[in-house]
């Protein structure tokens, strides 16, 4: 498998290959991993052939890199690097049995009969989640994130803001897709997820999820060509104070899911505004088991580390807790 990373240093930008220790340099045409999409699209060829042809005989110290003592820093491997807002960021929930536990946990009590909300959505999605090659199964939940400027990269912070409850950790793998010039999807990978939410502002109310979905989150530092993806195991990691305060060790993968990966590509790509030429997007397949549903709440500069079998190196982020009152945001007339 090919493993991918985007590094910036200054006003210069790379795309690079992990050669453990190392990291290889692809040529200078290639300055984001999108640019070397769009690349092989115009070749016809494959993302394996594309990085054959621009290799370089460049290398620097990853672990240097990625301990942040370099001059190159670490991006999320997928940007669109003009124009953020055409990379959609966006997610599936409900498709591991410990999130519908975790999810059920939290809103029962809000609704009125034996069975919440979350419970029937998993039910659905065992028992339609994964239909036959070419038929269409159960839609699964469905949320949006933001754009592309809430993607962070390995070391950034995840914030907190002044109006969020809480914050806390999603620890899964994302899918990584580029729309083509005849707006097909293409998936040119995936890459470890924290797909960082508000879940005690959720938990006041099952209908807050859309709310408490629009924080930043984190991708990365690898992308992953054609990982194996059928049962992959990990595991989760809370630092405070340089010492761990919660470790849980995670399944996820289409065995571990309700859903197949095309059923939850098809219930995302459906959308016509979901197809548009040129577009990247960020899908993340959804988290097994929350820190949070076992009492542990966020505190600034606390560290997620996130690590995925057969996925790179671990992710890590640095929770922040952005302080001061909420502020009113107030609209001015143009009339």
């Amino acid at each position: 498998m090919i493993h991918l990373v985007q590094l910036k240093n200054g006003e210069a930008r790379r795309v690079a290959i992990v050669e453990e220790p190392s990291l290889r340099l692809l040529s200078t045409t290639c300055r984001s991993v999108y640019d070397l999409a769009n690349a092989v699209l115009e070749s016809a060829s494959s993302i394996r052939a594309e990085v054959e042809r621009n290799l370089s005989n460049e290398t620097i110290n990853y672990d240097e890199v990625y301990s942040d003592l370099s001059e190159w820093n670490l991006l999320a491997p997928i940007d669109h690097p003009v124009e953020p807002a055409r990379c959609l960021v966006s997610g599936t929930g409900l498709t591991h049995l410990g999130s519908a536990k975790n999810r059920s946990a939290m809103h029962a009590g809000a609704e009125s009969e034996n069975e919440t909300d979350s419970m029937k959505m998993f039910r659905w999605g065992i028992e339609g989640g994964k239909p036959a090659a070419g038929e269409v199964g159960t839609a699964p939940e469905w949320f949006y994130k933001g754009s592309g400027s809430i993607l962070r990269g390995h070391g950034e912070c995840l914030e907190i803001p002044p109006y969020a409850e809480d914050g806390g950790e999603e620890a899964e793998i994302a899918g990584v897709y580029l729309i083509d010039g005849d707006g097909c999807p293409r998936r040119l990978g995936m890459a470890i997820g924290n797909e960082f939410s508000d879940h005690a502002f959720e938990k006041r109310n099952y209908l807050n999820l859309a709310g408490s979905k629009m924080r930043t989150c984190s991708l990365g530092p690898e992308l992953v060509i054609d990982p194996h993806f059928d049962s992959v195991s990990g595991e989760v990691t809370i630092g405070r104070d340089g010492r761990p305060i919660w470790r849980q060790e995670i399944l996820t993968g289409e065995s571990e899911m309700c859903h197949s990966l095309a059923n939850i590509e098809h219930h995302h790509f459906k959308f016509e505004t979901h197809r548009r030429p040129g577009d990247a997007h960020v899908h993340y397949y959804g988290a097994c088991s929350l820190s949070f549903s076992e009492g542990v709440r966020l505190a600034d500069g606390d560290v997620m580390k996130i690590a995925f079998e057969g996925f790179g190196r671990p992710l890590m982020n640095p929770v922040r807790l952005v302080s001061g009152l909420e502020e009113v945001v107030a609209p001015k007339p143009l009339y």
